[in-house]
């Protein structure tokens, strides 16, 4: 997580409301600020992997969603993936991502995920689907969050794939994806706010410098799989109660 007053020596602006805006580093600052060298942040920029820096004149700088963006591919470089695999899945994350939403993208790459999405046309699809797939299917299936469109191809969760194509077989109702899909989409932004918000603020200050304290990341690595373990016993625990008690139509 990037504590938000950034480091001293940062540089910050005043909007013209008089509100600061937030700190920006320069490449040296956030050289020092990730570990990385010129060389590397300049090649994740060529690949698309971190945004261009932002142009101050004829300088750029660089914010807290950068540096959330390159914790995000160092981590799943640590997780093994390749280079190819670690594009496809940055570039299902929205340009307009806070640093938030992409650390919760950090947070939920649980130790034990194994698999990225792969890219795909229809015809690549539909063979391992093992059958053709309507455009109300391939609206389930995104809905359910197996694939992404991404231009004319497709992001497929390929460990996914074959329990969405198992609903569709089984009826499942478009209409109930897609509302499964905005609850989804409502609480994760509220809980990626809130763990936000516990982390900074009550976690980062017991330490000098959070943002590149050792002892503070690892912290944060053995909190990752007990929180992703947390969040589905309380799922589990949630749709047991409601299944034993279903609401009868009126």
């Amino acid at each position: 997580m990037v504590k938000s007053e950034g480091p001293a020596g940062g540089v910050t602006h005043t909007a013209p409301g008089g509100s600061p805006e937030p700190v920006l580093l320069t490449l040296e600052e956030l050289t020092e600020r990730t570990g990385l060298t010129v060389r590397t942040v300049r090649f994740y920029t060529s690949r698309g992997l971190v945004p261009p820096p932002i142009r101050r004149g004829r300088s750029g700088y660089y914010s807290a969603e950068h540096i959330a963006r390159i914790e995000l591919v160092l981590e799943l470089q640590s997780h093994g993936f390749t280079l190819s695999a670690i594009e496809r899945y940055v570039a299902g994350i929205p340009d307009d991502a806070t640093p938030e939403e992409i650390a919760l993208a950090r947070t939920m790459l649980a130790p034990w995920q194994s698999d990225l999405p792969v890219e795909m046309d229809l015809a690549q699809l539909e063979r391992k689907a093992g059958r053709e797939l309507s455009a109300d299917d391939l609206a389930t299936l995104q809905a359910l969050g197996v694939l992404r469109v991404r231009g004319s191809s497709y992001l497929v969760a390929s460990n996914q794939l074959a329990i969405g194509v198992r609903l569709l077989e089984l009826g499942f109702p478009r209409e109930v994806a897609v509302a499964a899909a905005a609850v989804y989409q409502e609480h994760g932004e509220q809980m990626a706010k809130e763990l936000y918000e516990v982390i900074n603020e009550q976690l980062a200050p017991l330490y000098d410098d959070a943002a590149t304290s050792e002892h503070f990341r690892e912290i944060m690595e053995r909190l990752k799989p007990l929180s992703v373990g947390g969040l589905v016993t309380a799922y589990e625990s949630a749709v047991a109660r409601a299944a034993r008690n279903p609401r009868r139509p009126r």
